[in-house]
């Protein structure tokens, strides 16, 4: 091993960027704790704001999983968490493309149905919209 190896595989090797930033904000007790606390705030708003737009249209577990992301740099809990949800996704990606079409078309049929009571729950609940009543109105079947 060369002396250049060695001494980048030491605990006093410094690191440059935006790593090295991180490492002198950790490096005190009330830098450690700020960050600590800025990434919770964050990383919770995150995953709450992908949680409630998961039933919607759009990348809603994208969000949820990008704040997993950043609770994990500074949380165990997170890490842990993060990991179960790509292995789980994973498995269940892996399960999903070993089936026939059959069973992808029933899943996606399903899938499709749900998003689509989700948001017609959601527009009665919230603005008071009943989508199914105006298409009877719109189809003359009032």
């Amino acid at each position: 091993m060369t002396d250049e190896r060695r001494d980048d595989a030491t605990p006093d090797a410094k690191r440059e960027g935006f790593m090295g930033w991180l490492d002198g904000v950790r490096a005190t007790r009330t830098g450690r704790l700020t960050l600590r606390v800025v990434v919770g705030v964050v990383g919770a708003t995150l995953v709450i704001g992908g949680l409630l737009l998961v039933p919607l249209p759009g990348p809603g577990w994208l969000i949820v999983f990008a704040g997993l992301a950043v609770l994990a740099t500074e949380f165990a809990w997170a890490h842990r968490l993060l990991e179960f949800a790509k292995r789980t996704v994973s498995a269940w990606t892996d399960w999903l493309l070993r089936q026939n079409w059959v069973v992808r078309i029933l899943v996606a049929g399903v899938t499709l149905a749900f998003a689509a009571v989700l948001v017609w729950l959601m527009l009665k609940v919230s603005l008071g919209v009943d989508l199914l009543q105006m298409a009877r109105a719109f189809v003359g079947r009032d």
